[in-house]
């Protein structure tokens, strides 16, 4: 052996010690959760902090390192942490009865896992709503050698008043409260205001509500838990890196720069070539990397976060001196996209694309309603949602990204190929991927070692963010071999895009949609592993597998009842993904005027859920006086000629209930007596920004017109006409 050899030998030896010594060493955290109790718009609501402090300690890893985390429940529910986008065994993801059962109250639960990757990360509670109500934290995977400019960890996050339970439940009941707070009611009195009536009435042809972006009212954004912030002790030249992940539960983020351009260099905790854009949106559970510059000294330059639906931002100032602000982002032009969902939507609720190229978020299908891009109105052209085609401003979009190195998986192993169509029904809140939510099908297997090819295209109006557990995929951008590696896919309407990973892990991994309410609402797939060994932490499987299947199942309650001078009437409702069970009263001050209950019993159909196959009860009570049975007795006659009564009458009823055009809800109904009744009813028109009308006539000759105005969330009144009890007045109150 040459004295050569034996150098580079002990060269070898030397650098395994330093990598083993490297491994051994083990950080530790010790993570309190506790309830607590914030202020951030002037009223006290409970959240999830560690040791008071939202959002949770930044937890910082160096690659080598040994992650040991102790979550320590102190709280009197269940928990779970989740580390989003990275590498570990499958025990450690952090999904309860999917790779662990929860942190049970008052309990510890430790997380031990190699950290084998660098990068912007964050963690988050995979429990329930928790993750809205603080149970989140920046998480920095540093490399062995960083570059020495100043590096800022920031969080993006949201706050609503709403305990998040209840705005699931508002979501999934359509209440468009969260629109009216807003401002982006787009009522029919505000189209006819703005030159657009004709375009309200087609989107209601085409059974289509109103047009958002986003589908909660946040009382505040936050910043590191604060809506502005400063930090100074910066020079002008100096360049600051500030690693940033969105943990919003379900707002994108536009970022700007008082400062000028935006270097990003990273995406999901993966390096990118760099590239200068004036603006970025940050997708739901994202992460990026940027680097800005301070242009000057004495004067400090605005970081402005801004929700997708503008209604708020928040803002880092960095440097010392006389702040300068960055631009605000103007009001979104609703009606444009209004217009915009009218020539994409088929009559059948299918998209069309019109021929158009969608990927890569190069085509911003909401760009016909920002006016800094489209100026007094939308451009007619080939480049009609192009932004960096159509203005100055450069945006990023995926096609821009670009890894430093080569991406590609391995040539000779198999490929699975899965296509998903992403569905959903706003009106109803379901939201699936192939018209199937998470309970409705079973785990899709993979086996290790072959590369995984899933094309996504987005059928619905709302834009998603796909995330994948435990692995990163490629996004196949136009690259080539230096595709990006991501964890997150955001996905616009219409956008049909590809992506590729190795299956190289064991185990069971979520995939969903990182929106909080339309996870839960059952946006997602899991990719199990063959023939993998059992998981420790899942000792009863099958009970596991019931309890994660539970969250899309889950009923959602809602309740209406107008106090009126003449009677009172309403009704209640419990509906999940698939079936509802309505009850509706009217019930007179005597009994001339008649008490009637109708309940139904029904599953939706289709992937529009327009349809509604139902079984049903109808109960009514009549005791007309002389005075009332003066006009023809206790007996009426439908349209049809059948001779019906409403003054005792029990009878059950087969129907089927179907959305038409306009929104209007036609029931057709045959009772076991053998009476036939079509009916036809729209309640919610929007007239004005608080006015609704309601409407009802059916072949048993009864009829309604209402009109309500919305005081309060849960608070409103009303003037109606009726049939059987004519004018009244009231009170309406709403759950």
């Amino acid at each position: 052996m040459n004295r050569i050899t034996i150098k580079l030998l002990i060269a070898f030896l030397l650098s395994s010690f330093s990598l083993f010594v490297h491994a051994q060493k083990v950080v530790r955290y010790d993570l309190y959760v506790r309830d607590t109790l914030v202020n951030f718009t002037g009223k006290t609501k409970r959240a999830i902090a560690v040791n008071g402090q939202i959002p949770m300690p930044t937890l910082t890893f160096t690659e080598g390192d040994m992650a040991e985390i102790h979550v320590h429940n102190e709280m009197d529910e269940e928990t779970s942490l989740h580390w989003h986008g990275l590498f570990l065994p499958n025990k450690e993801d952090g999904v309860p009865f999917l790779t662990q059962m929860p942190i049970k109250p008052h309990s510890t639960h430790v997380y031990k896992f190699p950290i084998i990757q660098n990068g912007t990360h964050w963690y988050h509670s995979h429990t329930g709503m928790q993750e809205q109500i603080g149970m989140y934290g920046s998480m920095i995977l540093n490399k062995k050698e960083e570059s020495n400019i100043p590096t800022i960890p920031l969080i993006l996050s949201e706050w609503t008043d709403e305990n998040p339970d209840n705005v699931h439940r508002l979501l999934h009941n359509a209440s468009d409260w969260f629109g009216i707070k807003k401002g982006s009611t787009q009522s029919y009195a505000e189209a006819i205001k703005e030159g657009y009536f004709k375009t309200k009435l087609l989107n209601e042809w085409k059974r289509m509500a109103a047009m958002d972006v986003s589908d909660v009212y946040y009382d505040k954004f936050l910043i590191n838990g604060k809506q502005t912030s400063q930090l100074g002790k910066y020079k002008a030249g100096d360049k600051v890196r500030l690693r940033i992940s969105n943990g919003g539960a379900s707002t994108y983020f536009w970022l700007t720069y008082a400062g000028g351009k935006i270097t990003v260099v990273a995406n999901d905790g993966n390096d990118v070539e760099p590239v200068e854009v004036d603006r970025l949106i940050i997708a739901v559970s994202e992460t990026y990397d940027v680097i800005v510059t301070i242009p000057e000294d004495n004067a400090s330059f605005e970081f402005l976060a801004t929700a997708e639906d503008r209604t708020k931002s928040a803002s880092l100032f960095l440097g010392e001196g006389n702040k300068k602000n960055a631009t605000p982002l103007p009001k979104l032009k609703y009606f444009e996209g209004m217009k915009m969902m009218n020539d994409m939507m088929k009559m059948n609720g299918d998209l069309d694309d019109m021929g158009m190229n969608m990927s890569m978020n190069q085509m911003d299908m909401n760009v016909v309603m920002y006016p800094e891009i489209t100026g007094g109105g939308a451009k007619d052209d080939a480049n009609k949602y192009n932004s960096n085609a159509l203005s100055d401003i450069v945006t990023l979009n995926y096609a821009m990204l670009k890894s430093p190195n080569k991406t590609t998986l391995p040539q000779d192993a198999p490929v699975k190929e899965l296509k998903f169509e992403l569905t959903g029904n706003m009106n109803r809140y379901v939201w699936s991927l192939n018209n199937k939510v998470v309970s409705e099908t079973d785990k899709i297997l993979i086996k290790k070692g072959e590369n995984v090819r899933i094309t996504l295209y987005n059928g619905s109006m709302m834009r998603h963010p796909m995330h994948l557990h435990g692995h990163d995929f490629r996004i196949l951008n136009g690259q080539g071999e230096h595709a990006p590696l991501k964890n997150v896919l955001d996905i616009m309407p219409m956008e049909t895009d590809t992506i590729e990973f190795n299956a190289n892990a064991e185990g069971d991994w979520f995939f969903h949609c990182h929106i909080l309410y339309h996870m839960m609402s059952g946006m997602g797939r899991v990719f199990s592993y063959k023939d993998q060994a059992p998981n420790p932490l899942i000792p009863n499987p099958k009970y596991a597998l019931r309890k994660l299947n539970a969250d899309d199942k889950r009923f959602h309650f809602m309740a209406e009842n107008d106090f009126a001078t003449n009677g009172s009437d309403g009704m209640a409702m419990l509906a999940n993904t698939r079936w509802s069970i309505g009850t509706e009263w009217r019930l007179g001050y005597h009994d001339a005027h008649g008490y009637e209950v109708e309940t139904h019993l029904g599953r939706y159909i289709g992937k529009m859920q327009w349809l509604m196959p139902f079984v049903g009860f109808d109960w009514r009570y009549r005791k007309m006086d002389a005075q009332h049975q003066s006009g023809g007795g206790h007996s009426e006659q439908n349209l049809f000629g059948q001779t019906n009564t409403k003054d005792k009458r029990g009878v059950f009823s087969l129907g089927v209930e179907y959305v038409l055009p306009m929104l209007v809800k036609a029931q057709a109904e045959v009772f076991n007596d053998g009476i036939f009744r079509i009916q036809f009813e729209r309640m919610d028109i929007p007239v004005s920004k608080r006015f609704r009308m309601g409407l009802m006539w059916n072949t048993d000759k009864e009829y309604m017109l209402g009109l309500k105005y919305i005081l309060k969330k849960n608070v409103g009144v009303g003037v109606h006409y009726d049939s059987d009890m004519s004018y009244g007045f009231g009170m309406i109150l709403n759950y």
